[in-house]
């Protein structure tokens, strides 16, 4: 076993489906984020500060927060019925995410579109996996943090997806990338109950991001919080490089 790690861990999660059968024609992307936390911002910062969250709204930490389920108030978050207490919690949570520090990397794959390009498409969620895993390499490399293993999180959903996925992650890491070269990244699944700080944070970010992109012009709150969060290059430009799109 490789006992030497990097300074880093990523999370990840997804938001809307990667099926191209049917497409949602209120949501029709498919976003995969990657959020990068050096790992004493993650254990002095993100962790304390939401474990403090919950405490205080909940008076316990199991609750996992789902945006999907805060969005409709569903379960545990039932209360957030009434308008003034919903708009504070919000409020609570978005601050959160705002102080909390880590860089974001996400893919968009725009589904209608890259359905109509191709006549054999790749399944969305493996291209929008490399697009990202090559942008989380370009960032590390940069920091000169790519000597140890990087651990990559993300959600099981079920045998055979998994069982691709893992298969598409040793591919992407053993040379089929952009840069033709191995990537220093090791990938870990977490139970969907696991009550992970990084995979509730990155679950958070995702669906504006996807809203971001099919409506650019419409006042999006969330997204304006997270868009300095973006990985950029000298120049500041987020777009193809925190933010990809695709096609």
């Amino acid at each position: 076993m490789n006992n030497i790690f990097s300074d880093y861990i990523v999370y990840v999660d997804e938001s809307g489906d990667h099926g191209l059968k049917t497409i949602d024609p209120n949501y029709p992307v498919f976003v995969l984020v990657f959020c990068i936390f050096k790992k004493d911002d993650y254990i002095n910062t993100a962790v304390p500060e939401l474990q403090r969250f919950k405490l205080k709204h909940f008076g316990h930490d199991q609750v996992i927060l789902h945006e999907t389920d805060i969005r409709k108030d569903r379960g545990d978050f039932a209360f957030l019925k009434s308008k003034i207490e919903k708009t504070a919690f919000l409020d609570e949570l978005t601050t959160i995410v705002q102080k909390t520090p880590f860089v974001l990397i996400s893919t968009v794959i725009k589904k209608e579109l890259y359905r109509q390009r191709y006549n054999t498409p790749e399944n969305p969620y493996h291209i929008a996996l490399r697009y990202g895993l090559e942008r989380v390499f370009y960032y590390l490399s940069e920091l000169h943090a790519t000597l140890g293993s990087t651990h990559v999180v993300v959600e099981k959903r079920g045998r055979v997806e998994d069982d691709e996925l893992e298969l598409e992650f040793r591919r992407v890491c053993d040379g089929f990338n952009y840069p033709q070269q191995p990537l220093p990244f090791e990938l870990v699944f977490a139970d969907k109950k696991s009550n992970s700080t990084g995979l509730q944070l990155a679950d958070l970010v995702a669906r504006p991001i996807g809203l971001h992109v099919l409506k650019p012009e419409q006042a999006n709150r969330a997204f304006t919080i997270i868009d300095d969060k973006f990985y950029r290059n000298g120049k500041g430009n987020r777009n193809g490089y925190g933010l990809k799109c695709f096609p």
